[in-house]
């Protein structure tokens, strides 16, 4: 229970901060968003290892540090903390400031799927490297390096996509009315995949750490992040 209620408590300020940092126009809001992702791994990481973000809870599955039983559940944590995130941040931040992005037409959809997929991938395989490897047990960066990786990707193309990286991200926004919900299959399509082919990507990479290593539970050394 206390790694469900950890990734309750992240995702919930990761979704938030999202949700009042876009819609009241900030300009620094992917530094925000990166720097609270950042802090939250910190945070949680020793405890439920600070997914936030149902994409990394599949890398983290597919990758072989969480039991199938925890999937269902570490998700469950994290879509209530983010329907409840967005609908508090719409309460503070009223009314909301920006307008729901656009994703029409072809050459629209293709950018947001490539967008998504990119830093998607890159978001979990970060995740899967600095705080899940052998080869780095005990490391004190991966909060920093994580929260970077949203922070460039947020940076690069939030005005594609609106820079979520994380089904939980495009929940509550979609519930801010910052996305549309008729293109929520985009979103979870380049999503699901980034995160299956960073797992894949990483078991090629580290054979020697993939090998009979299902666990129980998460530890410090297998924690890891969200979008």
């Amino acid at each position: 229970m206390r790694n469900y209620v950890t990734e309750f408590i992240g995702t919930f300020g990761l979704v938030f901060t999202v949700g009042c940092a876009v819609m009241s126009g900030s300009s620094v809001a992917p530094l925000a968003i990166g720097a609270v992702l950042m802090v939250l791994v910190y945070a949680g990481g020793h405890i439920s290892g600070a997914h936030y973000n149902p994409a990394v809870t599949l890398g983290v599955f597919l990758r072989g540090k969480l039991p199938l039983k925890e999937v269902g559940p570490y998700w469950v944590a994290q879509l209530v903390a983010a329907f409840i995130a967005a609908w508090l941040a719409r309460f503070v931040v009223n009314p909301p400031g920006v307008h729901t992005l656009s994703t029409s037409g072809g050459h629209a959809i293709f950018a947001v799927l490539l967008a998504e997929f990119f830093f998607t991938f890159a978001l979990v395989y970060v995740v899967l490297n600095v705080a899940t490897s052998k080869d780095q047990p005990n490391n004190h960066f991966f909060g920093l390096a994580i929260g970077f990786t949203m922070a460039a990707g947020a940076f690069a193309v939030g005005g594609v996509s609106g820079g979520a990286f994380n089904p939980a991200i495009t929940f509550g926004a979609m519930l801010m009315g910052l996305l549309n919900w008729s293109n929520i299959w985009i979103y979870l399509i380049a999503q699901s995949l980034a995160a299956a082919v960073a797992a894949i990507a990483f078991r090629y990479l580290n054979p020697g750490d993939v090998e009979g290593d299902m666990v129980p539970k998460l530890t410090k050394s297998s924690s890891s992040a969200t979008a």
